[in-house]
């Protein structure tokens, strides 16, 4: 690798020491400037109004099947850290259901005196008595896994327990699991993920675990999956070499596995004996040239044999673009996005496919098709629908077998929608192409309103509409404008749209943000006083470059969990594992281009900044508090306008709906103090 580019002194690399004394009474004595500032009478009111909607008693309890019993993880007043909780589906359908408790976290944290934070829970099939129960302290993304007994509702004495660290377990039998986790020796990746897949038979030593499957440091991470369709049981490895390429395997019982030859940023499912591919790139085979967004389908047994005739399942269009795709017992679920329009299709496998469009549902929502069924040997037709826009609160849908849709539950109305309209609209940006936005405001506005322009634009992750809830209440209700941007870097125009996003074009997604901002700015519908960036993660670092970038068009600053030194971000916690999307900053050719959206190296001196609200987690272990901190502390130093706030928890996110609610309510304080000119810092 070549040398790392020729960094400055940092004079503020001493708060990259996450734990260490002087970072964290300076965190603490940030955190109680932003109290004092923005913690006032009505920051409370609308911390308490957010907690109330985030917690009613009728919000939906979205669930997953096992063994007949529904099983959802409940959140609320009562159970602040959560209650994982079963019921019949009969029960269900009732308006108030009654509940089973399996597992109470808030009694277990007390008991243990540990901030837990649920992950979830794996089920062993098909009889799904015995489960894998994943802990986060503090919301981190490494977990405590532990051996849980759903019949009894209780941990399995000397059961499978694996201590605090990133990765995942996966059972083969009752007395067997493929384990990927960064415990142990030459374990982890450089991103800080699972290197290893081993064995681990029940009652041995971990440590003595067989290693069964081995990538390399430069990975991103390692994994296993295992089949257990009857007749086709196998197991998959998978090496993620980027964050956009991998390759996957299949295991042998003798000798080595065979590689599944298919282009590196290929999704891929295998089921019974079909193989699905999705591609993020144009395909050339001697039998023919497969576009970017293709979806094919193929005999797995045949592929593994070297046959490549595809039959094609899914062809892109013009802003028509499949989002996702997955398996119930017998039918292949397409979501597609038509222009940002959601669509279900049902692929039926034969010879040839058979699809069908899923009928009766609304043109204006967002849908997203979800499994019902833990179990792969348990799963049936029927599948579940979120159904949602920005101002009609949200809908839980049983597809049934015969492809009926029956509403199971419907969101309480968090705001009165009645003065408000959603608006598409597009912005040109500075190459030409057309960028499209979703303006949420009042019906016929008759002038420039406070506004908050939202967007991501990384990570083909695609803005699509979901119901506002608190932000409505408490900013929409006031007469105020939420803006989403779907800009370049995205995914909701396809693998263009995002590599156009990405690397060299990260630049130019923050410039499709900035020309929304513009658009807003001639369309009347803000001021440069009155409108406000916000995003978080990578999100944090597009807002951070509209304020280092586009300082003048901007009035506020809400920037959360942030890159934002990508000199040195490869350097902590999963940096390395975002090369792909970013560039290597020890690779000349890569930093020409990075050092342009490296927005902790590009504040200047002497230059005016809109004020800044950062928000980071002492707990994030995946962007490293530290770009947060130091940013701050530049900003605070050049006597810039700025607020930061970092709670002992929370992960990458929050924690509970209490720490959710607190944390929107700073941000919707320091915006109205700010966008009113009432804020100082």
């Amino acid at each position: 690798m070549a040398e790392r580019m020729q960094e400055r002194p940092d004079p503020y690399l001493w708060l990259e020491d996450v734990e260490g004394k002087e970072a964290l009474a300076w965190v603490r004595a940030q955190n109680e400037i932003t109290k004092a500032a923005l913690c006032d009478a009505a920051f409370e009111a609308d911390k308490r109004t957010i907690y109330e909607i985030s917690t009613r008693p009728d919000n939906i309890p979205f669930i997953t099947r096992r063994r007949c019993r529904l099983y959802n993880f409940w959140q609320d007043v009562t159970y602040v850290r959560g209650l994982w909780r079963r019921t019949s589906m009969d029960e269900y359908r009732k308006a108030e259901p009654a509940w089973e408790t399996v597992l109470d976290i808030d009694a277990l944290a007390q008991q243990e005196g540990k901030d837990w934070v649920w992950k979830g829970c794996g089920t062993l099939q098909p009889e799904q008595r015995y489960g894998l129960v994943s802990l986060s302290r503090g919301g981190a993304d490494a977990v405590e896994i532990r051996e849980f007994d759903l019949v009894e509702k209780c941990f399995v004495e000397d059961g499978f327990m694996l201590q605090e660290a990133k990765g995942g377990a996966t059972w083969l039998d009752r007395d067997r699991l493929l384990v990927s986790t960064t415990l142990g020796e030459n374990s982890a990746t450089a991103s800080g993920y699972p290197r290893t897949v081993r064995l681990w038979h029940r009652g041995s030593d971990f440590m003595q675990a067989p290693v069964l499957f081995e990538g390399e440091a430069s990975d991103i991470y390692i994994s296993a999956s295992v089949d257990l369709e009857p007749d086709y049981e196998r197991t998959f490895y998978r090496r993620q070499i980027t964050f956009e390429e991998g390759i996957s395997y299949l295991a042998q019982d003798d000798g080595a596995p065979l590689l599944i030859d298919l282009p590196l940023d290929a999704r891929f499912d295998v089921e019974k004996d079909w193989l699905v591919v999705k591609l993020k790139s144009d395909w050339a085979l001697p039998e023919g040239t497969y576009p970017a967004d293709a979806l094919l389908a193929i005999s797995f047994s045949r592929f593994m044999d070297g046959d490549r005739n595809f039959e094609v399942l899914f062809e892109p269009g013009p802003r028509r673009v499949l989002s996702g795709f997955w398996w119930t017992k017998s039918r292949l679920v397409l979501t597609v996005l038509d222009n940002l329009a959601s669509q279900i299709w049902l692929g039926m496998p034969g010879a040839p496919w058979h699809l069908e469009r899923l009928e009766g549902l609304p043109d204006t929502a967002s849908v997203n098709a979800m499994s019902l069924d833990a179990s792969q040997l348990e799963r049936t037709d029927e599948f579940l629908l979120s159904i949602s826009s920005f101002t009609e609160p949200t809908k839980l849908a049983l597809v049934t077998e015969d492809k009926r849709i029956e509403i199971l539950k419907e969101a309480p109305a968090a705001f009165d929608p009645s003065g408000l309209e959603v608006t598409r609209h597009e912005a040109m940006s500075v190459d030409g192409e057309r960028i499209p936005y979703y303006q949420i405001g009042p019906k016929d506005q008759d002038g420039p309103c406070p506004t908050v322009l939202y967007g991501y634009g990384g990570f083909s992750v695609s803005m699509t509409p979901g119901y506002l809830g608190g932000i409505g209440k408490t900013w929409l209700e006031r007469g105020n404008v939420w803006v989403v941007a779907n800009i370049r870097g995205g995914g909701e125009f396809g693998a263009a749209w995002h590599k156009a996003g990405m690397r060299e074009g990260k630049r130019l997604s923050h410039d499709d943000f900035a020309a929304i901002a513009q658009d807003l700015l001639r369309r009347g519908v803000t001021t440069t006083r009155q409108l406000a960036a916000y995003g978080g993660s990578n999100g944090g670092l597009l807002v951070g470059n509209m304020l280092t970038r586009y300082p003048d068009l901007f009035g506020a600053i809400w920037c959360t969990v942030p890159l934002l030194d990508m000199q040195r971000y490869t350097q902590l916690l999963a940096g390395p594992s975002w090369v792909a999307e970013y560039g290597d900053p020890d690779l000349p050719e890569d930093w020409a281009y990075m050092a342009g959206f490296s927005a902790y190296q590009n504040l200047e001196e002497g230059r005016s900044y809109p004020p800044v609200l950062l928000v980071t987690s002492r707990r994030d272990d995946r962007v490293h508090p530290g770009h947060a901190r130091k940013m701050a502390a530049k900003l605070e130093a050049m006597k810039q306008p700025v607020f930061f706030y970092e709670p002992d928890d929370g992960g990458h996110g929050a924690a509970n709906k209490e720490q959710a609610a607190f944390l929107s309510a700073l941000g919707l304080s320091f915006l109205k103090k700010t966008l009113s000119g009432e804020a100082g810092a």
